[in-house]
């Protein structure tokens, strides 16, 4: 891996099962560009703790997520792919950000907002969960992190905390940019909100044809329009504005026919990874991770050092 090239991070939450936002939002853009930077891909599982409470769901999910970049075409040889949970970094530069901010500072979060107003539960990992994202970052002085427009404020509030610790402190952690992405933004879900596990509105991204269908069938519409609106911005993802159209002028009206359409689009786009994901063993999975936990620490060491003895605990 070239040091001369600028670092990157990604990461995923092990919560779940991955869904099609997830792809187009996270997973597609990073395989687009991974190879341009000293990547890091990383699965969230500390973070998947604000949600998840099923020790087996969680193994099963990390596993997973990892299945997930490697049938999507990441190299492991050319990104650091390890489980945050491996690295006890994380857990120790995330309490010292914490130290950093204020409580009405965290309280701004939108992400936090959003997600206790659809009745999720408030608990404190998910309200401090910004610095444990700012470590996350910070570990391996990161100069760019891929995100859409939606989550602008995730780096902000990690420059915020990187920015006061530099200030009382002097100039230890390096502060990211955000990279956003041309069209990625909000994918939305089958209910016309953002598509999430938390809101169970998703369509699963190597889900079985059945599975897809279920899913696409259960898109909400509007009856009062020409278009549905919602399926059409999920067809959007993988067909241009150019081929749909004259498509949906010619099945105006046609709601089940159009879910139809998408359904078929988006199985001749999965069923190729899907194929992939299936030789992929959780041997193989397992080496992957013990490869790029090395890495990582040898990275995330320095830095904590760095940090250790710049707050005085060294």
């Amino acid at each position: 891996m070239l040091t001369e090239k600028k670092r990157l991070l990604t990461g995923l939450q092990s919560s779940g099962d991955l869904h099609i936002g997830n792809y187009f939002g996270a997973l597609k853009p990073f395989v687009e560009i991974y190879k341009e930077y000293e990547s890091f891909l990383m699965v969230a599982d500390y973070h998947a703790l604000t949600s998840v409470r099923n020790p087996e769901a969680l193994r099963r999910n990390t596993l997973n997520v990892v299945r997930d970049y490697l049938a999507a075409g990441v190299d492991p040889e050319k990104a650091v792919i390890f489980r945050q949970s491996d690295n006890q970094d994380h857990t120790e530069l995330g309490w010292i950000m914490n130290c950093m901010v204020t409580v009405p500072f965290l309280m701004q979060a939108h992400s936090y907002k959003d997600k206790v107003a659809k009745g999720i539960e408030p608990n404190a990992g998910l309200f401090t969960y910004p610095m444990l994202q700012a470590a996350d970052i910070a570990l391996y002085n990161i100069d760019t992190v891929p995100v859409g427009e939606d989550q602008r404020q995730h780096l902000e509030y990690t420059r915020e905390a990187i920015g006061k610790f530099n200030r009382a402190y002097g100039e230890t952690l390096k502060e990211p940019q955000e990279m956003i992405l041309d069209g990625v933004g909000v994918v939305l879900g089958t209910d016309g909100l953002k598509m999430s596990k938390s809101y169970r509105n998703t369509i699963p991204l190597f889900g079985s044809t059945e599975e897809i269908q279920k899913a696409v069938m259960s898109i909400v519409t509007d009856s009062t329009g020409d278009r549905p609106e919602n399926v059409y911005a999920i067809h959007r993802l993988l067909k241009s504005a150019a081929e749909l159209d004259p498509i949906y002028e010619a099945n105006k009206g046609r709601y089940g026919d159009l879910k139809k359409l998408l359904t078929a689009d988006l199985e001749a786009f999965i069923a190729p990874m899907r194929e992939v994901r299936a030789t992929i063993t959780d041997e193989m999975v397992q080496e992957v991770l013990a490869a790029g936990v090395d890495k990582a620490k040898a990275v995330s060491h320095v830095t904590l050092k760095k940090v250790r003895s710049a707050i005085g605990i060294d």
